[in-house]
Parts: structure tokens; C-alpha cells; sequence
């Protein structure tokens, strides 16, 4: 027995040498903090959130579907997978589509759904022609027409306003890297231990209960969606003035800076809608270096747009606060407006060195053919082949999904052209997606649309039909400026840390976002804090653009007649601009701000009031787990250990007891 014991005892020995060899076989490791420790164990993953939206009627978007976070394996989508366990999903870009497909219409294979990887990289977006998440008619409930099968965007899908009750992440392309290892790794199953993702995406909306706007606004789980649109005249209105008697025809100039997608805060929107507004921007500054702007007939009036991806809030509100004569859009007497453009997609009117755009309107009106014919004279003195334009097809029921829409609803006959690139249906394959990148779009189409309109607004202002005119012909678009816009407004390289941007704000972030985000506090009074980026370096560019001579910001900078205090993020001083630039609230019309609180008004049904959930936080990580197996390995070698200490304790006193005998 003695010979067995000890066999075993050399057994155990070896097993214990060989164990500690594994755990050292990587090098030793010193952990001089709980912190050091938990970063050794745990991955933070990069990605972009898609989160929980609701309105009156319910719920859309993504969520863990209870109070706890979500832990699950990661395993890689295939289309014929069957989930035997409850599972992290990898899935490519160009599958997500049919992925959510299946989702829909297999409940078994949803029910071990935990959570979702989207895959990001070029070569995801190899595989796609085309790729929109919003439905075919945007947002068509606004339409001022009837027909709403017209599919304006024929790629469109409609998942992003569907509702899921599992988190999904938009990975980085590092973090998709990672991650696609990691796969590889779980489906080795000679492995005993798992790499699993641990989803925090709990919202406040989930734990109080609270699954549509009205209730979450009473219980303060979520904030209304919103933001700030910004208007600026040129020249300088008189505010102080208070009669109309003198005041000009108003030539309007609109675009939009907001778009949405799947993610959040991956919305950029490069085509739909950005380039119209930076060729806005390069049309304004192009326009504000022009002589003799006091003498135009015309005012001239650029505005802005937030909200708009979200029921045209920013246009509505705006309109809204129009009616309501508030000091917000003081200098704007809406029965003056004879016109309204709008730029719209322009960034892909590009063809083998052509620069096509097509004006699309409402019906027929002097107003809207003196536009038009503008538009032509434009072109014509441009004297280059290079550029065209054309009407849209009569053959569409109207206008496509643009901000136009707000004040056609409001007033059926307002005179109008929205300015795109395309005629019958969206050039954009990637409208509100994710992939509407830096790549979607041709800077020299925006320089050229931002030409044409222009001098398009200079010939509606002067009634000037002389095309040899030489200040029409002094109209130039800076095109170094359109290069400098496109690359910090829709890439994170250099992004919002560029020249441009650092020139008048401090931005919060390099990486762009054009997501309308929430709106808070008082509406009516914007805090610098609570005002994003990217309105705040378009109210301090227009407010520079449009402003005559000022000097430094002091105490009365704002009891000047029309004086604003520009570029005082930079030094915490500014400079005392006389310009007509403001603010104005984008939110939705239905609701009411007082005594620190939201109150839904029964006004406008059709408005749906969307909000977004608050949290607590959001996070993504990944972590190593054992398998079962490997725990009842452990378990069986602990009992084993175990019984062979005790047998080893037995022998161990039957020799020392046979050896005091002997003595």
C-alpha cells in the first residue's frame, strides 16, 4: 500500500509542477491595483450604440430587454446558423438586413438572440450597392400630397424603425478586427474556455415602464428630441425697427445639418443632407464678399436646419415660432417671404466631369418661374459647359422629403425649388445609413452647386437680369473653403479639430456627429453648454460671414443694434460682430416647456413627439469564461487533490506511529 501511496503522491506532484508550468508558460505579471487587474480581464470594445426612441404611439430602436446586463457568447452569423444557446451575434454589414429578417419571422432563432456585433470596414461596404435603413417614402406622413407609394428611396428598408428588444453595437474597425479573432477562437471547441460580450444598454424607460413619449416626459425617464437651428440675414437687419413699412421681400436659402441612422451617434450624412449645407455655407461666403449689398431690393435669409431626420422639427418649430413673432426669429416677418430654396443632396451630381442638378417644385406660380428662370441665369453666366440644370420630371407627384414640406403644409401656395441631384429617386444608395461617409460624395459637385445657387440668390435679390453684370460675375466660390468644410465636418481626420472649426468654437469631440441629439433646459434660452458642436461653429461662421466690422466683446456687445459676440469660445473674448444671426429652437410643436418640465399639447397630430430614453451607461467589453467542462474538470480534480491529501495524511501518521514503536 505504501508503493501505491506513494506513486500517486509523485502523480499529484507532477500534476502541480505541470499546472504551474501553464500558468507561467506567458510570463509573469504584476497587478499593483484592483484597476490593473480588471483591464487585464476585461476589453473595452469601440462601438456605436443604437438606443431607444419613442413617441406617442410607442417604441422603436434597442435595448437590453431588462434591468441587467446582457453576457453571451460570441459566435459569427451565418445565414443557415442554428442557435442552440443564447449568443452575441458577428454580423457583416451586408448581412444585418437579412439578419433582422430572420429575426422577425424566426422566433426560435430570436429567442437566443442576447445581442448584436455589426461589422464595419471597407470591406463590408465592397459587398453593397446600396443599403438605407429608412423606408422608401422618408418620412411620408408629412408629404402635402397624397401619394405615398411613390418610393423616393428605392434601397430603403424601414429597420430602423423597428423595435428591439436586444442590444446592438456598431463596432470600430479595429474593434471588428478583434472580434472576428475572437469568433474564429469559439468555434474551437478543443478550447475549455469561451469569449463572451457583456452588453450594458439598460435604459431608464426599461426599468420605470414608461413605453411612449407622454409617459416617460411625466416620469422624466427620457428628453425630447431637439436642438438649435440658426438663421442669418445678409445684409444686417434692422431689428430695432419695429415697422414692417420699410422692410424688404425676404429671399429664403435653406438646408439641413442633421441626419439619422441605425447607430446614433454614427450619423453622418455626408450626402443626405450635409452637402447641401456646406455648399449653403460656401454660397454665403461667397455672397458676403460682394459689394454694394446694401443697395440689393431683396432680403436675403439663410436658415439652418436641426431636427429635420426627426418630423421636420427644426423647419415646423421654426415656422411655428414665425406665427408666434418670437424674439427668436425677430427680423423675420413671414408675410414677406416671396421664395424659398432649398439645397438639398448635391454631393452626387457628378458624371464624368458634368455637374447635373435638377430643380424639383410644387406647381406653378409666377414666383416659383421667376425662381426657375433665375436658376437658368445663373447658369448661363457661369459660361461653362460643366455645370447643368434641369426641371424635375412631371411625372413626380412632388416634391421629394425635404423641409419644403413644412411650409407647404402650412401654406400650399408658398413659392418654392428644392435644388438635388437627382430627378426621379435618390442617387443616394445610402440615405440615413451609416455608410453615407466621406466616400459617398464628390466635393467638386457641392463647389458647383454652391456656384449656381449663389448667384442664383444675387439675380432673385437685385432683379439684375444682365448676365454681363460684373458683380454677378464676381460671385466665386471659394473652393479650398468647400475642400476645408467637407474634411472637418464628415471625417474624424482631421474632423472638428481643423483649422476651420478651432478658428471660432472649442468643439467636444474630433469625430463629427450629425445626430440631432436631446434638447435641455429652457428652449428658449440656449446654454452654451447644451447647444452641439456642429450649430455652434455654423451660428459663429454665418455670424462672421454676415457681420460688418466690430471690435472686441465687452458687457454691451449685446445692446449694440444687432451686435454678437463671435468666436468668444477661442479666447473667452470674442469679437463684437454686427450681424443678424440667431438661434432657434428645434423641437417639437406639440410640446411645452415650464416649471423645469414637459407638458404634451393636443395640437398637430400628426407630429409624433419623438424622445430618447436616458441611461445611466452605455458599454461594451469582452471577457474570457470557462466552460463547463472545464469546471467539472476543476471539480474533479479538487476531489481528487482532496482525497489524496487525507489518504496522504493517513500514511503519513501510520509511519510515524510504526517509527515510535520502534524506538
Amino acid at each position: 500500500m505504501t508503493t501505491t501511496t506513494t506513486e500517486l503522491l509523485l502523480y499529484l506532484l507532477c500534476l502541480l509542477s505541470s499546472l504551474h508550468r501553464s500558468l507561467s508558460a506567458s510570463g509573469q505579471v504584476a497587478f499593483e491595483s484592483v484597476p490593473d487587474l480588471e483591464k487585464s480581464m476585461y476589453k473595452v470594445i469601440d462601438g456605436y450604440p443604437c438606443v431607444r426612441l419613442l413617441n406617442l404611439s410607442g417604441e422603436i430602436g434597442c435595448a437590453n430587454p431588462g434591468l441587467d446586463k446582457v453576457v453571451a457568447p460570441i459566435v459569427k452569423f451565418k445565414n443557415d446558423i442554428e442557435l442552440t444557446q443564447s449568443s452575441s451575434l458577428l454580423v457583416a454589414s451586408y448581412d444585418f438586413e437579412s439578419f433582422l429578417s430572420r429575426v422577425s419571422s424566426d422566433s426560435k432563432f430570436a429567442r437566443n438572440v442576447a445581442g448584436v456585433l455589426v461589422e464595419s470596414g471597407a470591406q463590408n461596404q465592397t459587398h453593397l450597392k446600396g443599403s438605407s435603413p429608412d423606408k422608401k417614402f422618408p418620412q411620408v406622413e408629412f408629404s402635402p400630397y397624397q401619394n405615398s407609394k411613390f418610393e423616393w428611396n428605392p434601397t430603403g428598408s424601414g429597420i430602423m424603425w423597428g423595435l428591439y428588444d436586444f442590444p446592438v453595437f456598431l463596432l470600430s474597425e479595429s474593434s471588428t478586427q478583434s472580434l472576428q479573432e475572437v469568433a474564429v477562437k469559439n468555434e474551437n471547441k478543443d478550447t475549455y474556455a469561451a469569449e463572451v460580450t457583456e452588453f450594458d444598454l439598460v435604459m431608464q424607460t426599461t426599468k420605470a415602464g414608461t413605453h411612449d413619449s407622454e409617459s416617460c416626459l411625466r416620469e422624466r425617464t427620457c428628453l425630447p428630441l431637439g436642438g438649435y437651428s440658426v438663421w442669418s440675414a445678409l445684409p444686417t437687419v434692422n431689428i430695432s425697427s419695429s415697422s414692417s413699412k420699410n422692410r424688404k421681400p425676404i429671399i429664403l436659402a435653406v438646408a439641413s445639418m442633421d441626419s439619422a441612422s441605425f447607430f446614433r451617434d454614427k450619423s453622418l450624412g455626408a450626402e443626405s443632407p450635409l452637402s447641401g449645407m456646406i455648399s449653403l455655407l460656401a454660397a454665403v461666403d461667397a455672397l458676403s464678399r460682394i459689394e454694394g449689398l446694401d443697395t440689393l431690393s431683396k432680403q436675403l435669409v439663410f436658415v439652418v436646419f436641426t431636427g429635420e431626420a426627426w418630423g421636420y422639427l427644426g423647419s415646423r418649430r421654426f415656422l411655428l415660432e414665425l406665427d408666434q413673432h418670437t424674439d427668436a426669429v425677430n427680423g423675420i416677418n413671414n408675410t414677406l417671404i416671396e421664395t424659398v430654396i432649398e439645397l438639398g443632396s448635391v454631393g452626387k451630381g457628378y458624371d464624368q466631369g458634368v455637374k447635373t442638378f435638377y430643380a424639383h417644385t410644387a406647381g406653378v406660380s409666377s414666383a416659383t418661374n421667376k425662381t426657375l428662370s433665375a436658376i437658368q441665369k445663373a447658369r448661363d453666366s457661369l459660361g461653362t459647359e460643366s455645370i447643368k440644370y434641369s426641371t424635375a420630371s412631371e411625372s413626380n407627384p412632388g416634391i421629394p422629403p425635404s423641409s419644403f414640406m413644412s411650409f407647404l403644409r402650412q401654406n400650399p401656395l408658398t413659392p418654392g425649388v428644392v435644388l438635388e441631384d437627382f430627378d426621379t429617386s435618390f442617387t443616394n444608395k445610402f440615405y440615413h445609413s451609416h455608410l453615407d461617409d466621406l466616400s459617398n460624395i464628390n466635393s467638386s459637385a457641392i463647389a458647383a452647386a454652391a456656384s449656381l445657387v449663389a448667384r442664383t440668390l444675387y439675380v432673385l435679390a437685385s432683379n439684375n437680369n444682365d448676365l454681363s453684370d460684373s458683380s454677378l460675375k464676381s460671385i466665386k466660390v471659394n473652393t479650398s473653403l468647400v475642400e476645408e468644410l467637407v474634411g472637418c465636418l464628415l471625417s474624424c481626420e482631421p474632423g472638428l479639430s481643423c483649422e476651420l472649426v478651432n478658428r471660432y468654437i472649442s468643439p467636444s469631440s474630433a469625430c463629427p456627429s450629425h445626430y440631432v441629439g436631446v434638447i435641455q433646459g429652457d428652449p428658449s434660452e440656449p446654454y452654451y453648454g447644451y447647444v452641439n458642436d456642429v450649430p455652434r461653429f455654423v451660428w459663429n461662421f454665418m455670424a462672421d460671414m454676415t457681420s460688418t466690422n466690430g471690435g472686441p466683446c465687452s458687457e454691451n456687445c449685446s445692446s449694440q443694434t444687432g451686435g454678437v459676440c463671435v468666436k468668444k469660445e477661442i479666447d473667452g473674448k470674442g469679437v463684437c460682430a454686427i450681424s443678424t444671426t440667431r438661434y432657434v429652437p428645434a423641437y417639437s410643436t406639440r410640446l411645452k416647456y415650464e416649471s423645469e418640465s414637459w407638458t404634451v399639447l393636443p395640437s398637430d397630430p400628426a407630429d409624433p413627439v419623438w424622445t430618447e430614453s436616458n441611461w445611466n451607461t452605455i458599454s461594451l467589453r469582452v471577457y474570457s469564461v470557462q466552460g463547463a467542462a472545464y469546471d467539472h474538470l476543476v471539480l474533479v480534480a479538487g476531489v481528487s487533490v482532496t482525497a489524496l491529501a487525507y489518504l496522504l495524511i493517513v500514511v503519513i501518521k501510520a509511519f510515524i506511529a510504526k517509527a515510535l514503536k520502534q524506538d
